[in-house]
């Protein structure tokens, strides 16, 4: 049997991960309703 301990560091650092990862995802979900970000590929012109 696994030792308790151990289960509640791990299962800690599993809901630290997904907490971190959620909030990102919320970041980036509300950057784009704010229109700070874009899916078009910005153009640059290249002299040639």
């Amino acid at each position: 049997m696994a030792d308790r301990g151990a289960l509640k560091l791990v299962g800690f650092i599993f809901a630290t991960a997904t907490l971190a990862v959620m909030l990102i995802a919320a970041m980036v979900v509300r950057g784009y309703a704010d229109g700070g970000y874009t899916q078009e590929a910005s153009t640059v012109a290249a002299d040639r």
